[in-house]
């Protein structure tokens, strides 16, 4: 027995990743905890080999560990999980309304969602030639101080937070006109926080202005962001209400309900 442990000890990490999805499969069919040597036995390793990575997924909190010694699925799952249910429910319903607001105003409308101090886009609808096409921009980044979809999340951590963002990225500027000052970035937001939407005035981009507000789920959670990105002199000031009334559509959509809204129904 030792001399397969020590077998499996000197796998690669892939045979390891492999090993970890046999055990989530193995507590996923069973909803009760199971023991180490059940889990084991089902899922065809040796049991010093599944309590290793056990105890690293219960580190993670992707299982639970009971006494005495029986494993369950980790409620880490249910976050993560909720999280990418969340995020799909938004694209999906976004899109029409995204496609709707691009017929109105005739410029690209984008939804994103933040990664760590970056929003990553998730969606756009443009025009090309002869009619509106969709364009999957996976991948996209910026930083969020640069971007109106950014300031959002970055009003959403609060002010007492902002100077902690400011010390890591040292507010790099990316054009001429990108804020990198943070008291000017903490002015900028509370313009943002008393009109309800964002703007980037060519902030990461010359020529390109941009207009964005807040997606919310049920639980009042800041999940996305719809902004509208136009060419500088095609900006028109009644988009910036325009853009907030749509991400509210968006976000009645997925159940959320203005925190007045619950009160006057209380």
């Amino acid at each position: 027995m030792a001399r397969m442990a020590a077998k499996d000890d000197a796998k690669g990490p892939i045979q390891v990743i492999d090993r970890m999805m046999k055990l989530l499969d193995v507590l996923g069919d069973h909803p009760e905890p199971l023991g180490l040597k059940q889990v084991a036995q089902y899922a065809g390793l040796h049991p010093s080999t599944a309590h290793r990575i056990l105890s690293a997924m219960a580190g993670g909190r992707l299982v639970d560990r009971l006494d005495p010694g029986s494993y369950r699925l980790g409620m880490r799952l249910l976050e993560l999980g909720n999280r990418v249910r969340s995020r799909i429910s938004v694209r999906e319903l976004a899109l029409p309304v995204m496609r709707e607001l691009h017929a109105q105003t005739g410029e690209t409308v984008n939804l994103s969602v933040r990664h760590d101090d970056e929003i990553v886009y998730v969606e756009r609808t443009s025009s090309g030639r002869s009619a509106m096409r969709i364009v999957h921009a996976i991948g996209a980044r910026a930083p969020l101080h640069v971007t109106a979809a950014g300031k959002l999340f970055l009003l959403e951590d609060g002010f007492a937070r902002l100077r902690d963002y400011a010390k890591r990225t040292g507010l790099a500027a990316h054009t001429r006109n990108t804020i990198t000052n943070v008291q000017q970035l903490e002015r900028e937001l509370e313009r943002l926080q008393r009109q309800g939407w964002a703007t980037d005035n060519e902030e990461a981009e010359i020529g390109v202005r941009c207009v964005a507000a807040g997606v919310r789920d049920d639980s009042g959670q800041l999940i996305a962001a719809l902004s509208l990105s136009t060419p500088a002199d095609r900006m028109k000031p009644h988009w910036g209400p325009l853009i907030k009334e749509t991400a509210e559509r968006v976000s009645r959509a997925i159940g959320h309900r203005p925190r007045e809204a619950r009160i006057g129904a209380a």
